[in-house]
């Protein structure tokens, strides 16, 4: 009598291996979307403090402020110097252009001025990417060591101020020395006298024209660190010693 086969015995569950790699890659994907998550928040708060953070070491020498708000409702102070140049180029170039044009026709009319007064030896003009430059040699201003007017330095400093006055941008007037040392009644040192000499020529030129608005004015005292050429002669050493006068732009070039 022949035996009955018996079927094979079914594998339980075998219909349903898939949910564990699928539930395995949704656990995967849920943590993904955390982690970006965090990711996207971490950022945008490191963000924040990058911006003030930047802010702070482009802008730290003082000046006019304003307040930061966090998420806490507390507030961070951010100082901004009151004078710096207002760098805009929103109107893609148009500021610039027509502040050139300016600046090229009162260095115009400051080299009339020069050669009209026959000082084309004791003061020259220079068209520079932080405005124009003036420099006025120091024979034309003080004696030697001395941060005194001498009685010729009126006839400059009355040019200057007329040119001053044809503009509205703000003024940086800088003293600058030699690499001699200087220690004597006055002065101990080119720090002080180059700093002197700034501060009673930036008073002459306000005496000259009152209309000048002082608030428009820095003076700096540079010593002898700034040299136009290098102290290694008398003539040299004779350019290096001269009071210079900054009309600072308010627009850069797009292209600088």
């Amino acid at each position: 009598m022949a035996r009955k086969q018996r079927p094979k015995p079914k594998e339980e569950g075998g219909g349903e291996m898939w949910l564990l790699p699928y539930s395995d890659l949704l656990t995967l994907l849920l943590a993904l979307f955390i982690v970006l998550f965090a990711i996207s928040s971490a950022d945008h708060s490191q963000a924040q403090q990058n911006v003030v953070v930047t802010f702070r070491r482009g802008f730290n020498s003082g000046g006019i402020s304003f307040f930061n708000g966090s998420a806490n409702g507390s507030q961070r102070i951010i100082n901004v110097p009151s004078f710096i140049p207002n760098l805009s180029s929103g109107q893609g170039g148009q500021g610039y252009l027509q502040e050139n044009s300016e600046l090229t026709q009162a260095m115009q009319k400051m080299n009339q001025y020069i050669k009209a007064n026959n000082l084309s030896g004791e003061v020259t003009t220079q068209l520079t990417p932080r405005g124009l430059l003036v420099h006025i040699r120091e024979r034309a201003l003080f004696a030697t060591g001395s941060a005194a007017l001498s009685n010729q330095s009126a006839e400059v400093c009355a040019i200057v101020a007329n040119l001053l006055a044809s503009v509205s941008e703000n003024v940086i007037i800088s003293g600058h020395t030699d690499n001699v040392p200087i220690h004597n009644a006055n002065f101990n040192s080119n720090w002080e006298l180059s700093t002197q000499r700034a501060c009673n020529f930036l008073q002459a030129v306000l005496a000259d024209n009152p209309h000048l608005n002082p608030a428009r004015f820095r003076v700096e005292g540079c010593s002898q660190y700034d040299p136009l050429v290098p102290n290694t002669t008398p003539a040299n050493r004779a350019k290096n010693r001269r009071v210079d006068v900054l009309i600072v732009r308010n627009y850069q070039d797009n292209n600088m």
